[in-house]
């Protein structure tokens, strides 16, 4: 009798396991209020670092266009009688310029050639535009120059590519422009400006010699390279933070950025060498500066125009700390520290600012007389110790005394944990900031078992916006392959998850040149002429863009899913639509189910899946598609199931609730839209 008993409860539990869908089931409660979701959730941080700005998404095609590296003529081949001067120089703030003169005979001539950054890209058909100031000198009144677009390569009879006159008429300091069209698309071009007369007392005076493409983003004459921008734009961002990271420090306070040298007339706008110009001891570009053509108004008109909202950096007054000893002395002294603090303050009434105000004016002769909206001031980037808080505090005060609805953004310092973060948590906890930047570059253990990290922060106090953060790769792995997006876009759940606490994001770096790099892995690549989105790319466009309003819980056996199965996952709806979207990402080597339990008014469903069987597989310049996000409708029609056991599609519970058992691959980040 207890035998048969037993024998009847075995086959009673094997019908209903077998009735019950196998794998991990994943439980959305889609009307639970949740919580906000902000727009400024995920974002960009731009820095000038591997040719980011000069050289990348800063359009001008000539390098030290205006003399003033510390060699004026460096970048610049020069043949003839090619003299450098200041006396007399057009610009304040750009001293230098050159004297070409005739040669003496003429056959023999005199000019300028100039690579740009590795060399000149230009396209088929594209037009160009050349402007330089230039006046005559001595008894001729008029002499001719000939700006020339040039194949330099060894394999071609006639270099020329375009070619147009330019007369320079009269003494005085004249801007003057034409419009060259390029013939073929080449990589590395070249652009020669000549003394082209033959006139004994030929002598002309040129400076600020530009390059530039008619056809940049959104047309603005000093513009941004059109595909480099349209990426930015169509990562959707909520924020722009710029213009760093190191470069706001600076190796020293001197060559540390400074807005106010970024705005007004370009071409009186002081060069800056850049801390990346010897970053590294193992990848030196000796010719790597800021020519502040991309400065602070670019900036803000860049957000506007993509729709994020401005996030600037202003320096505290300290030198980069990782390249200084604290006995060379290198910060401000505390009795200069009101210098730092009132460019912080005119930077606010800059954006903000009536153009009835002293800065605001600049602002609308700029031509924006609207204010940017500024809204989030970083003060600092990630310094640390108490040379840094006794900085950063009267700082901040001023900047609440005087413009109390400005968010301030502190920092945690430059480690996602370790004394420092803990000291400067405790810092910025006691003073209330607004928002915390935490950057961390690390491996990809961190990024597989950290989807929690913020489960347990205090729900009080200061946001959390991650700045910086990057996984990178071991074991010679530190390069941007498959394995490192998946790994990003796991531990994002955990932003999402913890929508109350992170509201700002932001991978970094963004940009880096393929000849000019001196930091890896970066979300963009790109050489003169195209651009490469990584994997890491499509992990945030992919969260962007199904950001959604409201995080709402998401369980697997009544908790959240982290680290469950090796799945981390989050929930949101998107209030405009009534979509679900969930993200999960499985980081597992092989294949595994998952049951989605859905509210019983879903009628359709996307997946979106980004995945390469090879976990190195990286997206080039050669081949930018290796890896993509995929696309495909989900059938949620529910298959029939007359034997009552487990199948792969759509079931119906007895209480309305919809199953979605799908086979989720193997080291796959997917992103499922459901439609009610």
């Amino acid at each position: 009798m207890r035998k048969s008993l037993l024998t009847a409860a075995a086959l009673l539990a094997g019908v209903v396991a077998m009735s019950q869908p196998r794998g991990s089931r994943l439980v959305v409660d889609a009307d639970a209020a949740g919580i906000p979701i902000q727009p400024t959730m995920y974002g960009i941080f731009l820095e000038d670092i591997n040719f980011a700005a000069d050289g990348g998404l800063y359009a001008e095609k000539i390098a030290n266009r205006s003399f003033e590296y510390d060699n004026p003529l460096q970048d610049w081949k020069t043949f003839g009688k090619v003299e450098v001067l200041t006396e007399g120089a057009p610009f304040e703030r750009n001293p230098h310029y050159v004297r070409l003169r005739y040669q003496g005979h003429p056959a023999m001539l005199c000019g300028l050639q100039n690579d740009g950054w590795f060399g000149i890209g230009l396209e088929k058909d594209a037009e160009y535009r050349v402007s330089l100031w230039a006046r005559t000198v001595g008894k001729a009144k008029e002499s001719g120059l000939a700006a020339i677009l040039c194949d330099p390569s060894g394999n071609v009879e006639n270099q020329v590519l375009a070619m147009a006159p330019i007369e320079v008429k009269g003494s005085k300091w004249t801007k003057y422009e034409l419009v060259l069209t390029c013939p073929k698309t080449i990589a590395k071009a070249a652009f020669r400006l000549l003394l082209w007369d033959d006139n004994p007392e030929a002598a002309v005076d040129v400076e600020h010699i530009s390059l530039f493409p008619l056809d940049t983003f959104n047309g603005d004459e000093n513009g941004l390279r059109k595909d480099l921008a349209q990426a930015l734009a169509d990562l959707q961002p909520g924020i722009l933070r710029f213009p760093g990271g190191c470069i706001v420090e600076g190796t020293t306070l001197e060559n540390r950025y400074q807005w106010k040298n970024t705005v007004g007339p370009v071409e009186n706008r002081p060069i800056n060498i850049n801390r990346w110009n010897y970053g590294t001891f193992e990848r030196i570009f000796p010719d790597y500066y800021q020519s502040g053509g991309l400065g602070f108004y670019e900036y803000f008109r860049l957000a506007e125009e993509i729709g994020a909202e401005p996030v600037p950096i202003v320096s505290v007054g300290m030198a980069c700390q990782f390249q200084n000893d604290p006995a060379w002395e290198p910060n401000c002294k505390m009795e200069d520290l009101q210098t730092y603090i009132q460019d912080g303050l005119d930077l606010i009434e800059f954006a903000n600012g009536s153009p009835k105000t002293k800065w605001g004016k600049v602002r609308a002769q700029m031509g924006h007389p609207e204010p940017f909206g500024l809204k989030y001031l970083g003060i600092g980037n990630e310094q640390w110790g108490e040379a840094f808080m006794e900085r950063f505090v009267p700082f901040m005060e001023a900047v609440r005394a005087k413009y109390p609805e400005i968010k301030i953004v502190g920092t945690s310092g430059p480690y996602s944990g370790g004394e420092w973060f803990d000291d400067l948590w405790k810092e910025m906890r006691r003073l209330n900031v607004d928002l915390v930047d935490e950057h961390y570059y690390s491996w990809e253990g961190f990024y597989e078992k950290r989807a929690d990290r913020y489960d347990n922060y205090p729900r009080t106090g200061p946001k959390v916006f991650a700045g910086e953060y990057a996984c990178h790769g071991s074991d010679g792995h530190k390069f941007n392959h498959f394995n490192a997006a998946l790994l990003e876009a796991s531990f994002m759940t955990g932003l999402e998850r913890n929508a109350d606490i992170v509201i700002m994001s932001s991978y970094a770096p963004t940009f880096a040149h393929i000849d000019g790099w001196q930091w890896r892995p970066d979300l963009i690549w790109f050489d003169n002429l195209r651009v490469m989105r990584s994997c890491s790319y499509y992990v945030q466009q992919l969260y962007a863009a199904n950001k959604g309003d409201r995080v709402v819980p998401l369980t697997m056996d009544g908790k959240p899913v982290v680290n469950a199965n090796n799945l981390n996952a989050s929930a949101a709806i998107d209030d405009k639509t009534g979509d679900i979207i969930i993200k999960i990402a499985n980081v597992s080597p092989y294949s595994q189910v998952v049951n989605f339990e859905l509210p019983s008014n879903v009628t359709a469903g996307t997946r979106t899946t980004l995945h390469s069987d090879n976990a190195m597989a990286e997206n080039t310049l050669d081949a930018p598609e290796t890896v993509i996000p995929q696309s495909v409708e989900i059938d949620m029609k529910p298959v029939p199931d007359p034997k009552n056991e487990w199948i792969m599609g759509v079931r119906k519970t007895d209480d309305g609730k919809i199953i979605l058992s799908e086979r989720l691959g193997a080291r796959t980040f997917a992103v499922y839209r459901f439609h009610r």
